[in-house]
């Protein structure tokens, strides 16, 4: 709890966080605490396989995360039964490397060790082993042509820092190596054994003492493309020693191979024939072992380059835990949306493909990699469009692998977002050209406490980036605008398929629902093959039928058939919410000059106002739109860059408009017929000394907010509908103000709270109130900052968007809900609660 301004007890809660995995390989990593990590942007964020839900995302990097490895990883799970602490590594595009602490006790992260130039270049992949409870030992390679082999010693007590020394740094030239696999050698745990592989299409192998260099051993060759990855198996026991270790790589040439390392009998052991050393492949040595790699198997089964190989984590043979078992299976992950386990056959030994999963929809693009849970029992996949993909063997005598439910959002900055008239869900739009709608489901689904929140449709997929949206306020079926890198803002209506959904998702039967005509036919949409128009598909239909999903007149070209809109009674996967949640465009509207920045709606849903990129006067002018008819009923002029933000004050009498030209303006709008509007223009006046991002109006009266890269907020008040005074400015700001949303608490009082959202990504709330006397003078306002959020939870990047679930608090609740999203890829929703 924190302290508000008004010596209140304030509460902030993480609701929820919707975000999606950064695009590259090496990026995702299951740990021995059944957690998983991934980045986020610049953000490490974690969640749990179990709940589905992103618990936490970790700011510290400056730049965007390429690759995280947790210590102890899944291969290393039977050593942390009773570890307390874990650990993780996080490496970015910078070449600073952070190691994170999570407490399993409470639950709590902190930033134990920054390196910040551990190379000079990206960071872009990781390999560890535990060798006790107390040190680790890790390497790490960029595309500055290094790897380095670190020992990390872990402190005795929580409150103690870790020690970090880099023991060694392998140049390996000007095709950097981008896999890595480090394990300690069969028969030999003093010595280490570094499997490293890139751009020359070569296996190396390093050895090396734990305290000591390591030099190069000897190389493999046989694949014909680039390496993506390796990964040792645990060494195996033949007869009850330790004499062998397996190599699984991969590469884009679509193959697997597998390498054995042998202990031989004595470094004297040499005599054989040149084609025999060939088959048999390279001798080295490692202290006083010697060693012979030879290849065991290739696997030829992906149709496309595979990034990702796995051996399935060791698992325990013996009840106290100390004895464990390799067991010979492998995970692969494709870019030919494939995942397969592969498994040598019990009486040929022959490797065989004996588990097949994948997406088929058209929006999947292939695997970056696959992971395995710490039990083995579940896989794991993160795909090209930011998505994770997770199945589960459920069977018991035989494989039955089930998709799971899985976390998911943007991959991409979201640009903005809207709640439903009545905080049903929570609609985002972003630069991955995508709109997500995320709600709660109920708790009856999950049979456990409170709503989880998930992402239940989306509604549009397109073919540019989306850089604003307004979801309609009025009667009727669920309606939004969205506005993109395009000149035209595009209308929404809810399907049939998606009110279905909605009324499953929560106890509380939609509020739109009893305004929805009898004869609503519209069941979903279809895609066309440019990403644009999205066409209605009815009810009449025959979702099964081709020919059913076309109306005359439409080329097949232009629409692609497989979409089967459904009603979903449970949370969706990422194959249904691709493509079988979308919703028809209903019209387009035509009028601005460049790209759209900016829409908003009124609260009674009868205006929508629209905005554009703007460098002169005439481009610069707001739009207004009438809902429903979606005539054009007013082009206002005041601004000559582009204007940034809009809103209507709550009795909709009133327009705020803020731009880039550092002015506010406020327009009087007026209804004087069924199908005319009044608009006047009754100030325009400079405000900031910088851009002005963000404004926000008081839900109680005729006050409102502005905020500027200037670090400043102010509020501001309209007098007598024909000029705007300057109450109060905020003190400064440590960073850029980007978003501003107003709650309203105490009409009495006038009292408020301001969230205020800054371009570091931190969020502050802060307390207004004032009284007014019989003249209706405003005394001085009184203004305090009421809670700062915890940096933990908080973006890690610039805030485009601060949204209070309602304008007014409601009743004596004592909790409050804000929605927030950045240039972090994320949406998150807040709970503030006042005690």
């Amino acid at each position: 709890m924190a302290s508000g301004g008004d010596s209140t007890q304030v509460g902030v809660g993480r609701v929820f966080i919707g975000a999606g995995c950064n695009r590259i390989f090496n990026n995702v990593s299951w740990g021995a605490c059944d957690l998983v990590s991934f980045g986020a942007q610049n953000a490490v964020a974690i969640f749990c396989p179990k709940s589905a839900q992103i618990l936490a995302t970790l700011p510290g990097h400056k730049a965007y995360v390429n690759c995280t490895h947790w210590l102890p990883s899944n291969n290393f799970s039977f050593k942390a039964k009773h570890l307390e602490r874990h650990y993780l590594l996080s490496g970015d595009v910078d070449g600073v490397i952070i190691l994170w602490e999570l407490s399993l006790v409470d639950k709590k992260w902190r930033s134990v060790l920054l390196v910040p130039e551990a190379h000079r270049k990206g960071v872009t992949c990781f390999s560890a082993i535990l060798v006790s409870h107390s040190d680790a030992m890790f390497a790490s390679t960029s595309s500055d042509g290094t790897v380095k082999v670190w020992e990390l010693i872990f402190p005795s007590n929580s409150s103690g820092d870790c020690r970090l020394s880099c023991l060694d740094s392998i140049t390996v030239g000007t095709k950097p190596m981008v896999a890595l696999s480090l394990m300690e050698f069969p028969g030999n745990s003093h010595y280490l054994a570094l499997a490293m592989g890139g751009l020359d299409n070569k296996i190396h192998i390093y050895s090396g003492e734990r305290t000591g260099k390591f030099i190069h051993a000897c190389e493999l060759k046989g694949h014909t493309d680039w390496i993506r990855s390796l990964d040792f198996s645990l060494p195996l026991c033949t007869s009850g020693e330790t004499s062998s270790l397996l190599l699984a790589s991969s590469s884009q040439d679509k193959g697997i191979r597998i390498w054995k390392m042998v202990l031989r009998d004595s470094l004297g052991n040499k005599e054989m024939s040149s084609l025999a050393s060939y088959i048999k492949g390279p001798i080295f040595s490692a202290g006083s072992a010697s060693y012979q790699i030879s290849l065991e198997s290739l696997l030829i089964g992906h149709e496309d380059w595979v990034y990702s190989v796995e051996w399935q984590p060791p698992q325990n043979s013996s009840a106290d835990g100390n004895e464990c078992y390799q067991p010979l299976s492998i995970l692969s992950a494709s870019m030919d949306k494939t995942m397969m386990v592969w498994q040598p056959e019990k009486t040929t030994g022959v490797w065989m493909n004996v588990v097949t999963v994948g997406e088929l929809s058209h929006s999947a693009l292939g695997f970056y990699g696959g992971h395995w849970s710490p039990m083995g029992d579940s896989i794991l996949a993160n795909g090209y469009g930011g998505s994770f993909h997770h199945w589960k063997n459920i069977g018991t005598s035989f494989d039955d692998w089930k998709p799971q439910k899985v976390p998911s959002g943007h991959f991409k900055a979201v640009s903005d977002i809207s709640w439903a008239r009545g905080g049903e869900y929570l609609l985002s739009v972003s630069h991955d050209q995508t709109t997500r709608i995320f709600s709660p489901w109920c708790k009856e689904y999950f049979q456990e406490d409170g709503e989880t929140w998930h992402e239940i449709a989306r509604p549009q997929v397109h073919g540019h980036d989306i850089n604003c949206v307004t979801l309609v306020r009025g009667k009727g079926n669920h309606r939004f605008v969205s506005g993109a890198d395009e000149k035209v803002s595009r209308v929404f209506e809810a399907p049939l398929s998606f009110l279905k959904t909605l009324n499953h998702s929560s106890l509380q039967q939609s509020s739109f629902t009893e305004d929805v005509p009898a004869n609503f036919q519209i069941l979903g949409a279809n895609m066309s093959a440019l990403g644009l128009s999205q066409k209605p598909v009815y009810v009449q239909a025959s979702p099964d039928s081709t020919e059913g999903n076309r109306t005359d007149g439409i080329d097949s070209l232009e629409t692609i058939p497989e979409a089967v809109p459904m009603e979903l009674r449970e949370p969706p996967i990422e194959e249904q919410l691709a493509w079988h949640t979308l919703w028809p465009e209903s019209h387009k509207l035509y009028g601005h000059g460049n790209e759209l920045f900016s829409l908003c709606c009124d609260h009674e849903g009868k205006l929508v106002a629209s905005s554009c990129k703007a460098q002169s006067a005439y481009v610069a002018e707001i739009w207004l739109w009438q809902v429903g008819t979606w005539k054009s009923v007013g082009r206002l002029h005041s601004h000559s860059l582009t204007v940034t933000q809009l809103e209507f004050s709550h009795d909709d009498n009133f327009l705020l408009a803020v731009s880039r030209d550092r002015h506010l303006s406020v327009f009087s709008i007026k209804h004087t017929g069924v199908d005319e509007i009044k608009h006047q223009l009754i100030v325009n006046q400079e405000a900031h000394k910088r851009i002005i991002w963000a404004c926000s109006w008081n839900p109680y009266c005729y006050e409102f907010a502005t905020g500027s890269r200037d670090k400043t907020v102010k509020i501001w008040q309209v007098e007598e509908e024909s000029s705007v005074k300057l109450l109060t400015t905020l003190p400064m700001f440590k960073s850029s103000v980007t978003a501003l949303s107003w709650l309203g608490v105490d009409r009495q009082r006038n009292h408020g709270l301001l969230a205020v959202g800054m371009e570091n990504g931190l969020i502050e709330l802060w307390s207004y109130s004032n009284t007014t006397n019989e003249n209706r003078s405003i005394e001085v306002p009184n203004v305090a900052v009421f809670v700062r959020f915890d940096p933990f939870i908080c973006h890690v990047s610039a805030v485009h968007r601060l949204r209070w679930k309602n304008g007014e608090k409601c009743g004596d609740s004592k909790s409050m809900q804000l929605a927030s999203c950045g240039d972090d890829q994320c949406v998150r929703i807040f709970q503030v609660d006042v005690v």
